[in-house]
């Protein structure tokens, strides 16, 4: 037997269960189909996000600007505590890295200069010998990835949507009556599938007989050690990071520090794993910045981030395939960037004109359209 729908999504992170949850406002019927046994295993239930204004391509800041009320006022009943709160950015610079910094200043949107004390009155324990400049972006703030993933699954629901999961696409085909998905939970059919798949959306495509935009998958490492004792309450810290893009931390709940590399390893899509020299080189980078010597690892993970060739999101109709609409390409950005870009996609999927919050940064949609990379894989 198979279950049709009016529109189909491809993926249960935050991409695919925000996308769902804006095109279920309006009358079509949406289905969102998951792999595994549990949404959002993946990328999305690994992520440290922030919401930083001055984070990636011109096109992610404007997504990232225009879905700030979101976050900061979500819709009535999404959620029961706040999606984001204050977690300002700390940038640092050792001697070599100077001409970076003042680039970031002079970029950045509310980002001011500090003095190298003043970055170590916020966190007493860099070292002081590292420090050659430093920045702070205040505006910045942390957000609780499982509330909003959470808020879009329940409004999914309230909204009449449906989820299957444990249905990994195993075949997409158009026929007259639209698409139909052949799955690990059954067939599926609708007139239009988003392809939401993260590391897995040109394997999708793939099926759908559509040649690849050249997404590519990047691993990207995290650890936890403690932070917390006498000398320090790491609580109050902002996260901070190398300008250089080479380390980062953010503190955590009960004096811990997750830790970061910065690493972005190409790999096949995967349950990824960290690599033992990539934990090794975190608590390196690590030490050489701060005071603190990591005694211990105390927990280790990994996830991909999947970047289209240029960097920015992928967010259009495919024009090879009627009814194939690409929603890709997050980077590491799906989280800081869902609520604008789940409500561009619903707009273009509806052929409705751009919403006025992202039509009002100035970003011009057609730099985020398949077609940019269309032919451009060998």
């Amino acid at each position: 037997m198979t279950a049709s729908a009016d529109i189909i999504v491809i993926g249960g992170g935050i991409a695919g269960v925000s996308a769902a949850y804006e095109l279920a406002a309006e009358p079509p019927s949406v289905l969102l189909l998951e792999a595994e046994d549990q949404l959002a295993y993946h990328s999305t239930g690994r992520s440290a996000a922030m919401f930083i204004l001055n984070y990636g391509p011109p096109s992610v800041r404007a997504l990232t600007a225009a879905g700030r009320a979101f976050f900061e006022t979500p819709p009535e009943g999404f959620c029961e505590h706040p999606l984001v709160g204050p977690r300002g950015i700390l940038a640092v610079a050792r001697t070599g890295q100077e001409a970076g910094m003042e680039a970031f200043v002079s970029e950045g949107q509310g980002v001011e200069a500090m003095s190298p004390e003043a970055a170590l009155a916020k966190v007493p324990l860099l070292r002081q010998e590292y420090l050659a400049a430093a920045a702070y972006e205040a505006d910045a703030r942390e957000i609780d990835v499982h509330a909003l993933h959470s808020g879009y699954v329940k409004g999914l629901k309230a909204r009449g949507g449906r989820i299957v999961t444990r249905a990994r696409v195993q075949g997409l085909e158009r026929r007259a009556a639209g698409w139909v998905a052949e799955t690990t939970a059954g067939s599926f059919t609708a007139p239009v599938v988003v392809d939401a798949a993260g590391a897995w959306a040109d394997e999708v495509a793939a099926l759908a007989g559509l040649d690849p935009l050249g997404l590519v998958p990047k691993r990207r490492t995290a650890i936890i050690v403690d932070g917390s004792g006498e000398a320090c309450d790491s609580s109050a810290w902002p996260v901070v990071a190398d300008v250089g893009h080479s380390w980062y931390f953010k503190p955590e709940a009960g004096g811990k520090l997750l830790v970061s590399p910065g690493d972005e390893t190409p790999m096949p899509p995967c349950d990824i794993r960290p690599d033992e020299l990539d934990i090794a080189m975190t608590v390196e980078r690590f030490e050489q910045a701060m005071d603190l010597p990591v005694r211990r690892v105390e927990h280790s993970w990994a996830g991909l981030r999947t970047f289209a060739p240029d960097g920015t999101l992928i967010i259009g109709w495919d024009p090879r395939a009627e009814g194939f609409f690409w929603l890709a390409g997050q980077g590491g950005y799906g989280i800081q960037t869902a609520p604008a870009a789940a409500k561009l996609a619903a707009a273009l999927v509806a052929r409705r004109p751009v919403p006025g919050s992202i039509a009002e940064t100035g970003l011009d949609v057609a730099v985020l359209a398949p077609d940019r990379l269309i032919g451009s894989v060998s």
